[in-house]
C-alpha cells in the first residue's frame, strides 16, 4: 500500500518465495558432518554403499595414474540419497599452514556444498561440547596421514588405500563425543580397535586392519579392494540398494516437479482471479463512463436545439472533429510512458472509493495531469547580492492575497518583493520593497493568514520573531528554544503560532503574550510544523525519527496518531485539506496521508508515495495548491506532482548563472532549496542554493 495499489499481476507475487524455494531444494551435507553426527546409527548397507562409491572414485584416479591424496571425509559431500561426490580443491590441500587450510575450506568455490561443515545443525547443548571446526579439520589431517607420510616419505597410491582403512573404521564406529572420537582415532594409529567393533562388525574390522597395514607394500592394491571377497559377498545387495535409491531419487524428482507445477498453477490461478476481478471492474467502469458520455452529449444536443438557427450554425462550425495534433501525440506518448503507474493509480482510486465515488477524483487528476505540458519561466529575479557566496534561500512565502512574497535564508535578510512588479519590470536587478537585516540566519518564514503586514520567522539560534513588515521591525520575539528552530507556522487563529526546533520541542505561542502557551516534547529534532488551513486546534509536525505526529492541541500529552512510513528525516509537511497532508523526507519520497480516521494511533499506510526527484541530504522545499504538489530536488530541478499519481507531471531544471558572463552553466553542487505556490494560480516561486529565484507557471 506504500507506493501504489497493486494490479493483478503485482498482487499475485505476494506469496512466500522463501518457503516455496525451500520446499524445492535438497541439501548436500559433508561426509565429515555426517560421520560426526552423534545420533547416527550404523546401517551396514548404507555404510558399505558410501565406502564402495569412494573406492570407485579412488580406483578411477589410480587407473589414470593419479594419486588422490585427499580422500578424507571433509573432501566429500553426500546428497539426500547418499550419493557421494568428491569436491577436492584448494580446500583439501595439505600445502600451507593450518590457517590457510581452514580459510580455503570455508570459502572455496564449493562453499555452498561444504557450508554444513561451518554451520552444523546440532543443538546448543551439543555445540557447547564440540571442538571448533578448525581443530576438527586439523585432527582429520592427522588421522588420515599414512605412516610413510608421517615419516616424511612421499605420498603414493598405497597411502590412498591406508586412508580408505581409516574411513571404513569411521563408518562403522560412530562416537558419542569428540573426545571419544579423538581417543579412538589415536589408538587407530597403532591398529588397536575398540573391542565392541570386533564383536559387532568382525569382517569390517578385519578388512580395515588389512588396509591400515604399516607397510605400504603389504596393503592390497585399489583394484584388489574393489574385487575383494569383503565387497563381493554383498555386491548383489549393494546393487539392489543402489537400484532402490535410484528409484527413490526418481520418485523424489517427480514429486519435486509435481510440487513446482502445483505451486505454479496456484499462483497463476490467483493471478487469473485478480485479473478477472480487474476485468470486471473495467467492464463496469467502461459501461458507466460510456453512459455518462452519452448522457452529456444528449444534454448538449438538447441545449443546442434551444439556440437560434444562426447561433446553431456558429456552434456547429466551432464544434469540429478533434484532430491528432502534435500535442495530442505528445499526450498519448506521455500516457503510454507512464501507463503502469496510471494503472496502479486507477486501481488505487477504484479500491479506496465505493461504487462510482472513485471516478470524479481520478478523472479530475487525469485531466490536470494531462492538461499540462511544461513549467514556463515568467520571471527571473536578479538580485544585487547574487555574488554573495552565502545566498542560499531557505524559505519563501506569499502573503494572504498573493500580492507580495518574502524570501529569507543564510544571508541574514528578509526581503519582500511585489509579485506583479517582478513580472512586469524588465530590469537587470530587482530591488525588494522591504529589506530587513536580521542577527541570524533564517530557516523559515511564514505570513499571517489574516494580518497582511505581519510575518513570522525562525532562525538558526532558536529565536522566533514576529515582524511588522511595513515598519521593518520586530513586533514580538520569543527565545525559549535551546537550539536551532527549523520551522514556524501561523494557524487559522491569527494570534496562534507554532515553532519546531532541534531541541526536540514544539512551542505554541500567543503573539500577544510573552512566554509560550504550550510545549510538546519529543525525543528527536523537530524539522517542520504545520497547522491545517482551517483550524487552530490541530497541528502536525515532522521529526528526525522518520515520523509525523498529529496532535489535538487541547491534549498535548499524546498525539492523535503517528504516521509511520518514511525511512529518513521528515523535512516538510503541508496540508492539502483539513484531513489530507503530504510529507517530504530525505528518503527521496513524498507521501500522501489520510488522517480523517484517527481511531488508529499508528498510521502506516500512506495513500500515495511520490518519487522521481532526488532528496537525500538537503531541505529542498515543499508547497501544495489545488491538488498539485511542488518540491525541489538535489539535481537543481523543480518537480510538480498531482496528488492522484505517484510520478512527476512536470519538472524544470535551474542552471547556474555565471556572474561574469551572465550565461547559464551546469553546477552539480546546486540544489533547489525552497518552493512556494501563489494562491489561486498556476504560478509558483522557486529558489535554489545559490540564491537564484524564478517565477514559474504551469502551462
Amino acid at each position: 500500500m506504500d507506493n501504489s495499489f497493486d494490479t493483478g499481476c503485482q498482487r499475485s507475487v505476494s506469496t512466500d518465495h522463501d518457503h516455496e524455494k525451500a520446499s524445492f531444494e535438497s541439501k548436500d551435507v559433508s561426509l565429515r558432518q555426517w560421520l560426526d553426527d552423534t545420533s547416527r546409527v550404523v546401517d551396514p548397507l548404507e555404510c558399505l554403499h558410501i565406502f564402495m562409491q569412494i573406492v570407485k572414485i579412488v580406483n578411477l584416479a589410480h587407473s589414470q595414474g593419479f594419486v588422490v591424496h585427499n580422500n578424507r571425509p571433509s573432501c566429500f559431500v553426500m546428497s539426500l540419497f547418499n550419493h557421494v561426490s568428491f569436491i577436492e580443491s584448494a580446500s583439501c590441500s595439505d600445502s600451507g599452514g593450518s590457517d590457510s587450510y581452514y580459510h580455503d575450506v570455508t570459502s572455496s568455490d564449493v562453499s555452498h556444498k561444504v557450508s554444513e561443515i561451518n554451520r552444523p545443525e546440532s543443538s546448543v547443548e551439543q555445540t557447547e561440547h564440540m571442538f571448533p571446526m578448525k581443530k576438527i579439520l586439523q585432527m582429520e589431517t592427522n588421522w588420515y596421514t599414512s605412516p610413510e607420510e608421517a615419516a616424511g616419505g612421499p605420498t603414493s597410491c598405497d597411502s590412498d588405500v591406508y586412508r580408505l582403512g581409516v574411513l571404513l573404521f569411521e563408518l562403522y564406529y560412530p562416537c558419542s563425543s569428540p573426545e571419544e572420537k579423538n581417543t579412538a582415532m589415536s589408538m587407530l594409529k597403532h591398529r588397536v580397535f575398540p573391542p565392541q567393533l570386533h564383536f559387532k562388525w568382525p569382517k569390517e574390522a578385519f578388512f580395515s586392519m588389512r588396509l591400515l597395514h604399516p607397510e605400504p607394500t603389504s596393503r592390497p592394491k585399489i583394484h584388489e579392494v574393489l574385487q575383494s571377497e569383503f565387497l563381493d559377498e554383498l555386491r548383489g545387495k549393494l546393487e539392489e540398494r543402489e537400484a532402490a535409491i535410484n528409484l527413490e531419487e526418481k520418485i523424489a524428482e517427480q514429486e519435486m516437479l509435481l510440487e513446482f507445477l502445483l505451486t505454479l498453477q496456484q499462483r497463476k490461478q490467483k493471478t487469473a482471479d485478480y485479473l478477472q476481478k480487474d476485468l470486471s471492474f473495467l467492464s463496469s467502469d467502461l459501461q458507466q463512463v460510456t453512459q455518462l458520455l452519452a448522457s452529456v452529449k444528449r444534454k448538449g444536443d438538447s441545449n443546442s436545439m434551444n439556440i437560434s438557427k444562426n447561433d446553431n450554425f456558429a456552434i456547429m462550425g466551432s464544434r469540429k472533429r478533434i484532430k491528432r495534433t502534435p500535442k495530442g501525440y505528445e499526450e498519448s506518448s506521455r500516457v503510454m510512458k507512464n501507463f503502469k503507474k496510471l494503472e496502479s493509480a486507477y486501481f488505487l482510486a477504484r479500491n479506496r472509493a465505493a461504487n462510482s465515488g472513485w471516478m470524479n477524483p481520478f478523472m479530475d487528476g487525469l485531466s490536470k495531469y494531462m492538461s499540462l505540458s511544461k513549467l514556463k519561466v515568467k520571471a527571473d529575479l536578479k538580485q544585487g547580492d547574487l555574488l554573495n557566496s552565502s545566498n542560499l534561500v531557505c524559505s519563501l512565502s506569499f502573503d494572504r492575497d498573493g500580492e507580495f512574497f518574502a524570501t529569507a535564508g543564510v544571508n541574514k535578510k528578509i526581503k519582500v518583493f511585489e509579485y506583479d512588479s517582478i513580472l512586469n519590470e524588465n530590469q537587470d536587478i530587482h530591488f525588494p520593497l522591504v529589506d530587513i537585516p536580521t542577527r541570524s540566519k533564517i530557516s523559515s518564514i511564514c505570513w499571517n493568514r489574516y494580518i497582511k503586514s505581519q510575518c513570522a520567522s525562525s532562525n538558526f539560534e532558536g529565536v522566533v520573531q514576529v515582524w511588522d513588515v511595513t515598519q521593518s521591525q520586530v513586533s514580538v520575539e520569543m527565545r525559549e528554544h535551546e537550539r536551532r528552530a527549523w520551522s514556524v507556522d501561523f494557524s487559522a487563529d491569527p494570534k496562534l503560532l507554532a515553532s519546531g526546533s532541534d531541541d526536540g520541542s514544539v512551542k505554541l505561542w500567543n503573539i500577544n503574550q510573552g512566554p509560550s502557551i504550550g510545549t510538546i516534547r519529543t525525543k528527536a529534532n523537530v524539522c517542520c510544523v504545520q497547522f491545517p488551513c482551517d483550524s487552530s486546534n490541530f497541528l502536525a509536525f515532522g521529526s528526525a525519527d522518520h515520523r509525523i505526529y498529529y496532535h489535538d492541541l487541547r491534549n498535548l500529552s499524546t498525539p492523535l496518531c503517528t504516521l509511520v512510513g518514511h525511512k529518513r528525516t521528515v523535512s516538510y509537511i503541508k496540508f492539502i485539506d483539513s484531513k489530507t497532508l503530504v510529507s517530504s523526507s530525505t528518503d527521496n519520497t513524498l507521501k500522501l496521508w489520510d488522517i480523517s480516521d484517527t481511531t488508529s494511533q499508528v498510521l502506516d499506510c500512506p495513500i500515495q508515495s511520490f518519487s522521481g526527484h532526488t532528496n537525500v541530504k538537503n531541505f529542498v522545499g515543499l508547497s501544495v495548491s489545488d491538488g498539485y504538489i511542488a518540491t525541489g530536488s538535489e539535481t537543481n530541478e523543480v518537480f510538480i506532482y498531482h496528488k492522484a499519481f505517484p510520478m512527476p507531471a512536470l519538472s524544470y531544471k535551474f542552471n547556474t548563472t555565471d556572474p561574469f558572463t551572465g550565461n547559464e552553466v551546469e553546477d552539480s553542487e546546486q540544489f533547489i532549496s525552497s518552493v512556494c505556490w501563489r494562491a489561486q494560480s498556476s504560478a509558483l516561486v522557486a529558489a535554489n542554493s545559490s540564491g537564484n529565484i524564478k517565477v514559474l507557471e504551469m502551462v
